[in-house]
């Protein structure tokens, strides 16, 4: 299926994908970085998934997620009546469910399932027995019991079960995962389940203090991310997905189920802004842990618990989504250098400090290090521009909260930093910033310029910036991350990609600080128009084919739209908090020093 026809079920420390046919075709267990136990978005059937079918269907499948929750009701109408299928994970503390309800609405319906179960990303085929009046799959370290009370059989290493249900029916199927080595009978009760899972999300959902035009999206966009945390550390992975194509049929295929550092801030803004405190704790918290240690090592990404090792490998077995491959695991771009991530840790605790929830000396006496890092020299503006950020936020923090620091010191290299990027990064025969020192290109990170208060909105070399992206970047008025050229892609990969769904939350904000506020809401609401049926972004966007790219769902498209939701709702949004001190103080004693 095309990635737009999938929900995403998730319990706070892995999740699925469940497409709109009932297949769930992608399920990681039992984490975000662990190995697959359903493969098929990746392969083919055979590689695992598990399906439920009703048959004779006259239309469309209808879905939605209950309101306020995580809770996929998928509705079927066939020639003898009309069946309701409800998917959720429980919140958990150790083992994930994945909890499958199958309802009579109306009339009388027969459901077919299929379950295909293939550890570590379709290449092992467990061994299947009835165990204890259960269905139980192991190899390895892993096991999967399926609870239900009706009977299945094996076929072709495939377990089938047949149930016709009339309307009042409700007729549950548990998948529970636990280490083969401590096997165990008890199982979830599906029903009591349900009422606890509508409970947590509901509960939760309430705590959104967002109350502007746009409720709905940005809530949904909310739980999306709270489904992408993994709870036990804080940390929230960019996608639960990996290798899901920036071009199908191409070789632009990553893992993202990991934590990038390039998200920080924009994630803090958007837990803070909407009331979860708790959660940007969290985050903050996870950040501090995973970069500890010597910063001369830091890294633009980490395992959703602080994992510093992501080695990269190609699974060969997999044909890929569309036949876009190589498949990968882990994530090469670990051992890449990008300075822009300094700032970015740097804004995110300085931001964090002002709310009071990252005060204390530790977290300071690591913003002291970070910036004094010494690294081999790189002249992307962008990289510049956060440099510029990292010193700027400590000469802030030091003038604010009265910490340790050589201020004057600090200023002076500000004030250095800032002139050499309006020099050597702004082109002014075309009254634009570049991707790079002495360079032609654009790079979308330019929009950044005035979202870090590195330039006021009302410059002109920003207003040329906006323009030049607008000229060069824009794909049907969405922006694309880079120029690409006959001789291939700027980052040495072959050309061809979608638009980015962030970027262009990026220039709605622009606008919006630069006073065409009608156009930003225009643009945002275009961006919201391109949300699948139950709310759900991707990474990317083609908008010749209307085809969603990219892993998925993308919690960086999702942060950035609740980030542009406050923008355009609000006096004073996340784009005026970085780049002018719009932030609230901290209440009275809490994080001073």
């Amino acid at each position: 299926m095309r990635i737009e026809d999938y929900a995403v079920l998730g319990d706070t420390q892995t999740a699925a994908l469940v497409g709109r046919n009932g297949s769930i075709d992608w399920l990681c267990l039992p984490r975000f970085d662990s190995g697959a136990c359903f493969a098929a978005l990746l392969g083919e059937a055979r590689h695992g998934r598990w399906i439920m079918s009703p048959a004779g269907q006259t239309a469309p499948p209808r879905r939605r997620y209950r309101p306020g929750t995580l809770i996929l009701e998928t509705e079927f109408e066939t020639d003898g009546g009309v069946v309701r299928l409800i998917d959720f994970m429980p919140p958990r503390d150790q083992r994930p469910d994945v909890v499958r309800l199958v309802e009579g609405v109306r009339g009388q319906a027969r459901v077919h399932m299929e379950l295909i179960i293939r550890f570590d990303y379709g290449s092992i085929v467990p061994w299947v027995r009835n165990l204890d009046g259960m269905l139980y799959a192991v190899a390895g370290p892993d096991s999967l019991s399926l609870h239900t009370p009706i009977s299945t059989h094996g076929e072709d290493l495939t377990t089938v079960a047949d149930v016709v249900v009339s309307a009042g029916d409700r007729v549950p199927f548990v998948l529970t995962w636990n280490p083969s080595n401590s096997h165990s009978t008890a199982h979830t009760e599906a029903e009591h389940a349900l009422v606890e899972t509508e409970g947590y999300w509901k509960e939760w959902s309430d705590r959104c203090t967002y109350q502007g035009p746009y409720r709905e999206q940005v809530l949904r966009s909310l739980i999306t991310l709270k489904a992408l945390t993994y709870e036990p550390t804080g940390g929230i992975v960019a996608a639960p997905t990996t290798s899901l194509p920036e071009a199908l049929g191409g070789v632009r295929n990553w893992n993202y189920r990991y934590c990038w550092l390039r998200d920080a801030t924009f994630t803090l803004y958007s837990l803070m802004t909407a009331g979860y405190r708790d959660e940007a704790r969290a985050w903050c918290d996870w950040l501090l842990r995973a970069v500890a240690g010597d910063l001369a090592q830091l890294q633009i990404m980490y395992g959703p618990a602080g994992e510093r090792r992501l080695t990269e490998l190609v699974l060969e077995w997999l044909p890929g989504y569309e036949a876009s491959v190589p498949v990968r695991i882990g994530n090469a771009a670990v051992r890449q250098l990008q300075l822009d991530v300094y700032g970015e840790v740097m804004d995110t605790l300085h931001q964090a400090r002002r709310v009071g929830i990252a005060g204390d000396q530790l977290s300071w006496r690591l913003q002291q290090h970070l910036w004094e890092v010494r690294g081999p020299r790189r002249h992307f503006t962008h990289s510049k521009v956060m440099a510029w950020v990292a010193i700027d936020r400590a000469v802030r923090d030091i003038e604010t909260y009265g910490l340790p620091g050589d201020v004057e010191r600090w200023k002076r290299v500000r004030a250095a930093i800032h002139e050499e990027v309006c020099t050597k990064g702004y082109d002014a025969k075309r009254h634009t910033f570049v991707q790079y020192y002495g360079g032609r290109e654009l790079d979308a990170s330019l929009l950044m310029v005035p979202l870090v208060g590195f330039l006021p909105p009302e410059d002109d070399r920003v207003r040329g910036t906006v323009e030049a992206i607008e000229r060069g970047l824009c794909r049907d008025g969405f922006v694309a991350r880079y120029q690409t050229s006959e001789s291939g892609h700027v980052d040495g990969l072959p050309a061809g990609e979608g638009v980015f769904l962030a970027c262009t939350f990026w220039l709605a904000d622009n606008y919006w600080v630069m006073g065409r506020q009608d156009e930003a809401r225009q643009l945002f609401e275009r961006l919201l128009g391109l949300c699948n049926d139950v709310g759900l972004l991707s990474e990317q966007y083609d908008p010749a084919t209307g085809r969603f790219l990219g892993n998925f769902p993308q919690a960086f498209s999702h942060v950035s739209l609740v980030n542009t939701a406050f923008n355009l709702s609000k006096d004073v949004g996340p784009a005026e908090h970085r780049k002018s001190e719009g932030l609230p103080d901290a209440p009275a004693g809490v994080g001073r020093r």
